[in-house]
């Protein structure tokens, strides 16, 4: 008698073999080298059951550039596996041809050049059609979005996440969960849950004075759809008071919490769920170990490190799947459910390629509605580019490296500190820079540029410190950023050792010389979780060194060298 697993590594060949899995599809457009919108939506509807997955959206409203990482590192059981293989191996990984939509779309080889030949990428209206495609043949579909919606542009931040809000209301899903968001403050963020058309879920968000489920955030929400019972289970981020300031959410605590996950699960599984989804915001990895600790999922739906896969992974009998980020992919999963169980299903990661998909009318006149009050600040050109502006990779991005330029530059600084976040469009060389475009990755709601003194010992135990939460063998200490950026700062990091072992030889780039762990420095940075940080906003250190340089050259960072991979 077959297996349920060995059933679903059957129904994933299958699919894959009939390009129900998308890169059948893209495959024949590889070969055509020629986009249309009815090729992108190209679906063999099957089964009963139809999810709809978006996630990470940063508040990119508009068609934007997006470059995928060039370096994505794996560690432990994870190294070498989807999603940290990139470029060659990763197209090589899944048979798309060099120079394709596909290669385009999901890997960093030759991106200025075929960005120039696709296009832009995302776009909520955009988006909306894909949507409303699906919905269109697949009336009972359920929208589920993964979270970081309210958060990351010029307009969202001077809204209070409310452009973002109207806007997706008009897109109408059935459930979200969090993590950017609660960097509105909890005031705010309660104020917005309490008028949602919709369910906001977050079977971890608790209570963090009575240590019991905060009642604004229900864990689960029960859905009659294709003749099945569908339990969708809401994930926040784990880490919410580590990664962001606890203090602008203080009555609210996070964590995994895979034992309550489970009884959640049980519950609704003894409430007669047939299928069980889980909308999560726990970042790849933590989803594959999360997916063999709690038994009974049937679907994750996979958020917060970005990641964009052509295909679900199979972790025991569950199925994980990943839908990128920024506007760029919406992801369709059609399901047979039957006999309380998931017997099979087809998915497609679809690209939206925005000069393809023709604008949603209603959701395009709600985007310019939102923007309107807005566009001569934001269209303010400040500088130009001669170089490729991204963000993604574990060690640097062009852009961080240009706003680590500026903090040392602005705020004379001997080094300089940039998160390793994950979001924010990328700018082609030649372009204009737009003060759109500092906001689209400086926006938050604690952006001070700050400046101290920090001892070479304490610079060292920084690095170390974010180093673990990239590197740490156990997904569960993983908080799914990238390395901290330094501008000014050279060192070595060997990913295999342990914690306070990583990072070694810290040199100061502009002597050349070795960092004394009893010596001071100034350092600049920004995004401290510190209450009461102090300074000038980064994007307008951003946006005045722009301007003084009038055209921005960022010249190639070799200042980390990485050991162990």
């Amino acid at each position: 008698m077959i297996s349920r697993r060995d059933f679903l590594q059957t129904s994933m060949a299958a699919s894959a073999l009939l390009g129900a899995s998308g890169f059948g599809n893209w495959g024949r457009l590889a070969a055509q080298q020629a986009l249309t919108q009815d090729q992108l939506l190209e679906f063999e509807s099957f089964g009963n059951v139809s999810l709809i997955h978006i996630t990470d959206i940063h508040a990119q409203l508009k068609p934007l550039y997006f470059r995928e990482p060039s370096v994505n590192i794996g560690v432990g059981d994870n190294r070498g596996q989807v999603p940290h293989i990139t470029g060659g191996d990763f197209r090589k990984l899944y048979g798309i041809d060099d120079g394709s939509p596909s290669h385009y779309a999901l890997s960093s080889d030759d991106f200025t050049a075929l960005a120039q030949s696709y296009g832009r990428v995302g776009g909520l209206d955009r988006m909306a059609t894909v949507i409303n495609s699906i919905r269109a043949e697949r009336p009972d579909a359920l929208l589920l979005d993964g979270g970081d919606t309210w958060h990351g542009s010029y307009t969202c931040y001077h809204t209070e996440g409310q452009d973002m809000v109207n806007v997706m209301n008009v897109l109408k899903p059935d459930a979200m969960t969090f993590h950017w968001e609660f960097t509105l403050g909890s005031e705010r963020v309660n104020e917005i849950v309490e008028g949602l058309p919709f369910a906001a879920l977050g079977q971890n968000i608790f209570d963090s004075e009575w240590d019991e489920p905060a009642e604004l955030f229900p864990p689960y929400k029960l859905f009659e759809r294709g003749g099945a019972k569908i339990a969708v289970i809401g994930q926040a981020f784990p880490y919410m008071p580590i990664a962001n300031p606890g203090w602008m959410f203080p009555e609210y605590a996070f964590g995994i919490r895979d034992e309550h996950m489970q009884k959640m699960v049980d519950e609704v599984r003894a409430k007669g769920a047939d299928l069980v989804v889980l909308l999560s915001h726990n970042g790849f990895d933590v989803d594959k170990k999360m997916a063999s600790v709690v038994t009974g999922v049937d679907v994750i739906l996979s958020g917060h490190t970005h990641d964009a896969l052509p295909e679900p992974v199979l972790v025991g009998e569950t199925i994980i799947v990943a839908s990128g980020s920024n506007g760029k992919f919406v992801s369709r999963v059609d399901l047979d459910v039957r006999d309380g169980r998931m017997m099979g299903f087809r998915h497609k990661l679809i690209p939206i390629f925005s000069d393809v998909i023709t604008p949603d009318p209603e959701v395009a006149a709600a985007i310019n509605a939102e923007r309107a009050p807005y566009e001569d600040q934001m269209s303010a050109v400040i500088g130009q580019t001669d170089s490729l502006l991204y963000r993604r990779g574990n060690f640097n991005g062009t852009w961080d490296d240009l706003i680590c330029d500026a903090l040392i530059s602005e705020r004379e600084a001997d080094i300089a500190l940039s998160p390793g976040v994950r979001w924010g469009p990328s700018i082609l060389p030649g372009q204009d820079i737009t003060r759109e475009d500092i906001w689209n990755v400086t926006s938050m709601t604690y952006g001070a540029a700050y400046r101290t003194e920090m001892t070479g010992e304490f610079l060292h135990v920084v690095l170390e410190d974010v180093a673990d939460n990239l590197f740490n063998p156990d997904p569960y200490y993983q908080q799914g950023g990238d390395m901290v950026r330094t501008g000014g700062l050279g060192y070595s990091i060997d990913i295999n050792k342990p914690q306070g072992s990583r990072i070694t030889n810290l040199t100061l780039l502009s002597t050349g010389e070795a960092i004394d762990a009893s010596k001071t420095y100034q350092v600049a940075g920004w995004a401290s979780v510190n209450e009461g940080t102090e300074g000038p906003a980064i994007w307008d250190v951003v946006e005045n060194h722009i301007a003084k340089q009038g055209t921005v050259t960022v010249t190639p960072n070799n200042n980390v060298q990485v050991i162990g991979t």
